[in-house]
């Protein structure tokens, strides 16, 4: 196999880096027609792997609006994610998953083991009880050729209180978790595998992405303010490895299927400079 690095890395030339969620919270399932039940669930998780699969370079599925229907709606998520890779795409699941030792390793087995019920391509991980407490997840990912996404700047306004305080060296704790990630990808061949989560509509922090060689999700594109130049703007250098992460603005166009694909690929062509 080859990483995941890799593979995103070429899944973007193909396919061009928007990533798109499936995040089926009570008033989509409304808008789509739907009863907000297990039955609503699937129809609509359905439709957005038939829209979706073999069509971009990563689905997001939103975890937390699976879990909410128990063990049924788990075996929902679990169905989509097998067709989605079976179709070659790219699955990063939104679990944003964060704990220490055992239980850590718990979490990383879960999803990032090639052999796990609900194996996917990369998780995303908050690093907030330090980011060597996710080691667990990194160790796992090597060895099994998966990614890690790591919260670093959120867009929530809790989120600066403790992501632009200031460390004993100076540094804020977003540019320590970027560093710490970077180091993790040091001498990658081609772009890492592990990689950070950074809100598009921050604003200018002063962080740092220079020496990260690793994907960066940029949610908050499209329905919720971002634009291409705000992705520009942020990421420098770094640009070329930034997904930006969409949901709304494509999933409110359902529940056509070509509909969904026609807005996907609306925001598909408006961030093709990113790899121009």
């Amino acid at each position: 196999m080859t990483t995941f690095g890799e593979r995103l890395d070429a899944a973007i030339d193909t396919h061009g880096s928007v990533c798109v969620g499936i995040d089926p919270h009570t008033e989509l399932l409304r808008s789509w027609g739907l009863r907000p039940d297990i039955e609503g669930l699937a129809a609509f998780t359905a439709t957005c792997v038939s829209a979706f699969a073999g069509k971009v370079a990563v689905v997001k599925p939103q975890s937390a609006f699976f879990e909410v229907f128990g063990s049924a709606g788990i075996s929902v998520l679990e169905r989509a994610v097998h067709d989605l890779r079976a179709a070659g795409t790219l699955v990063l699941l939104d679990v944003k998953r964060g704990d220490i030792g055992s239980t850590m390793d718990a979490y990383a087995n879960a999803y990032l083991h090639k052999d796990a019920p609900i194996a996917v391509d990369a998780i995303t991980a908050s690093p907030f009880l330090g980011v060597g407490s996710l080691d667990p997840a990194f160790d796992l990912a090597a060895a099994n050729d998966t990614g890690v996404f790591v919260l670093a700047l959120t867009s929530n306004k809790e989120g600066p209180q403790f992501q632009h305080a200031r460390t004993a060296d100076g540094r804020t704790v977003a540019q320590t978790i970027v560093d710490e990630v970077a180091q993790r990808n040091a001498g990658a061949p081609g772009l890492g595998s592990f990689g950070l989560v950074v809100g598009a509509t921050i604003g200018e922090t002063g962080t740092d992405f220079a020496n990260l060689n690793g994907p960066i999700l940029s949610p908050g594109v499209g329905a919720q303010g971002g634009t291409a130049d705000d992705v520009k703007r942020l990421f420098g250098d770094a640009t070329r490895n930034v997904l930006p992460s969409v949901s709304r603005e494509v999933l409110r166009q359902g529940p056509n299927v070509g509909n969904l694909r026609d807005a996907l690929g609306q925001l598909q062509e408006s961030f093709t400079f990113l790899r121009t």
